[in-house]
């Protein structure tokens, strides 16, 4: 099984209407894709209010492949929070049982 760590830093200003798209689009849409075996949505805290984050177990890594494509190890976007994000970083692991 593959860990796949997605962190996200919004834009100042941002942070509610990422929240909004994160929580309505986001956790949803990873929650219900094939091969996934466990998602962790992370939420902002007080001392970091602009980066959420993913904690994603995918059952493989052809299954995280067939979701993303070939360059998985690029942190992917939906095109409609594109304009909120100021960066994003990815890393992947492979989960110890």
């Amino acid at each position: 099984m593959i860990m796949r760590i997605f962190q996200v830093t919004v834009r100042p200003g941002k942070e509610a209407e990422f929240s909004k798209f994160f929580h309505e689009t986001a956790i949803p849409l990873m929650q219900s894709t094939e091969g996934i075996v466990q998602v962790m949505p992370g939420a902002p805290r007080s001392d970091t209010p602009r980066e959420f984050s993913f904690v994603m177990i995918w059952s493989s890594l052809d299954a995280l492949m067939a979701f993303v494509g070939e360059d998985y190890q690029s942190p992917h976007i939906d095109p409609a929070e594109a304009e909120l994000v100021e960066s994003r970083t990815i890393k992947h692991y492979d989960l110890v049982t």
